[in-house]
């Protein structure tokens, strides 16, 4: 990448869906209600021959304070001072108010290279606006339509002097949404600048997952506040955690199903569950003071059936009083509550000091290398064997199942296939049985594991032939004596 571009306005002028237009993805929410955006999003931008880093912002407010507006201009005017170019937005279709002009004194002096733009002013509805722009003193204003794509070539043409003034910086972002493989049986994946491990946090609204990943980046990247649900857009970061190349998913808060109503939060927790998707290991962030609700269950059934890594994480324990008690109350509400993550990590962390940090790093890393691992197979059937002569299985109708043979056909999660006779007549307790055996003997707790029952073909090439082969059959042979 060879600039960073930050788009600024006030709220509802079209940053967002200038933003998804240059990234070439829906990557932010757009909704007419104005002040969807509230965190800083970063994304690869294309436009021509241009490649470049572009960041969208929060709508500036005219706000100073510490209220929730107050905090997300001081994060947008943090953006534009980091920034290489800024693209300020007014709306052609609005005409310039007063705050546009203050904005416009404010970027002139935070940024050396402010670019102004009128969007909406495809047609006549735009004209008297555009035209108003010039008073603002930031140069002639671009006339756009950021959802029609107009203007696209003269902001490209705007955007070339900047990008061949700028140096190449080091360390660009990698590529976005790097989509886990499942097919690959290779050895474990060692996270790279190119591919950095994926983590998501997720988890109930005020629980703390954006003041902790603030915490582990080291500044205050993300908005916080009391307020819940501050988070709507699921913000991806990469940074350098220990040692490891990370890109670390930021969620909105999930409500129940039942408690959702409006529009914009619908979007912002499909966005959210995307991210799990995208994710190879998920943290599930908990509150200390009221941990294990059912939408936590939830929440953590969900990372296990998309088939992540998991980790619980317990936040704010640093005000928690009878520590060791809380801590033994947590594990045993945890293994009897989600049996099929029977041994994930559990941490206790407090986000706002960075208390247990260090130890959610190596959760992470060692739950991601149990989801890679991989068993030999000779070492599986001697273990199925051992199984066996443990525990047989069952034999309906006077009939035992045979178990003859297993092995692992994928990675991330471990997945197995057992080929047996009769598979849908084993009971799931056996399945189960087999899978907490794996757990146990081959050290993977925690990580989603997959165990399917397959019939082994029957290798007989006569038995679905038609009634006259046997009697072909023996004229076959009764020619062949003949012979002899």
């Amino acid at each position: 990448m060879s600039f960073t571009l930050a788009i600024v306005g006030r709220p509802n002028v079209g940053k967002s869906t200038l933003f998804n237009r240059l990234v070439g993805k829906r990557l932010a929410l757009v909704d007419n209600q104005p002040g969807v955006t509230r965190d800083l999003r970063e994304g690869d931008a294309r436009l021509g021959d241009l490649r470049f880093t572009v960041i969208d912002t929060a709508g500036l407010e005219d706000a100073t304070d510490d209220s929730l507006e107050g905090r997300m201009r001081r994060l947008t005017e943090r953006a534009v001072e980091m920034a290489d170019a800024c693209l300020f937005i007014v709306d052609a279709r609005a005409g310039i108010l007063p705050t546009d002009e203050i904005f416009a004194d404010i970027l002139r002096r935070k940024n050396a290279h402010v670019i102004l733009a009128a969007n909406k002013a495809e047609g006549r509805a735009g004209e008297a606006g555009l035209i108003e722009a010039y008073a603002l003193g930031l140069g002639d204003p671009i006339q756009m339509s950021a959802e029609h794509g107009e203007g696209m070539g003269e902001l490209m043409h705007v955007l070339k002097p900047i990008a061949e003034a700028t140096a190449a910086k080091p360390g660009s972002e990698p590529e976005t949404d790097v989509t886990v493989d499942e097919d690959d049986e290779g050895a474990a994946r060692v996270p790279t600048r190119d591919k950095p491990l994926q983590v998501a946090v997720i988890g109930r609204p005020n629980a703390g997952k954006s003041t902790l990943i603030n915490q582990l980046l080291g500044e205050d990247r993300l908005l916080t506040g009391p307020e819940a649900g501050i988070t709507r857009d699921s913000i991806s970061l990469t940074f350098d955690w220990n040692g490891t190349p990370t890109r670390i998913f930021d969620t909105a808060g999930m409500r129940k199903r039942a408690k959702v109503q409006e529009k914009l939060e619908k979007l912002s927790v499909a966005d959210g569950l995307r991210a799990v998707r995208f994710a190879e290991v998920v943290v599930v962030l908990l509150d200390a003071a009221i941990p294990f609700e059912q939408q936590d269950l939830r929440i953590a059934d969900l990372a296990e059936r998309e088939g992540r890594a998991v980790v619980v994480a317990v936040n704010k324990w640093d005000v928690e009083a009878d520590k060791q008690q809380k801590l033994k109350h947590l594990r045993a509400g945890f293994e009897k509550m989600l049996p099929q993550l029977r041994g994930a990590p559990l941490v206790t962390i407090s986000a706002k000091t960075g208390r247990g940090m260090e130890r959610l790093h190596d959760a992470v890393i060692r739950a991601h290398d149990v989801w890679n691992r991989r068993i030999p197979t000779a070492k599986l059937n001697d273990w199925l064997a051992d199984m066996i002569a443990q525990h047989p299985p069952p034999a309906p109708a006077g009939r035992r199942i045979k178990l003859r043979y297993m092995t692992q056909v994928k990675t991330r999660p471990p997945a197995f296939v057992v080929m047996c006779s009769n598979p849908e007549k084993l009971p799931a307790s056996y399945s189960r049985y087999l899978v907490g055996g794996l757990r146990d003997d081959f050290d993977m707790p925690g990580t989603p594991i997959r165990l399917t029952m397959r019939s082994q073909a029957d290798k007989n090439p006569y038995k679905n032939r038609t009634k006259s082969t046997p009697s072909r059959l023996r004229k076959h042979l009764g020619k062949g004596r003949a012979d002899d």
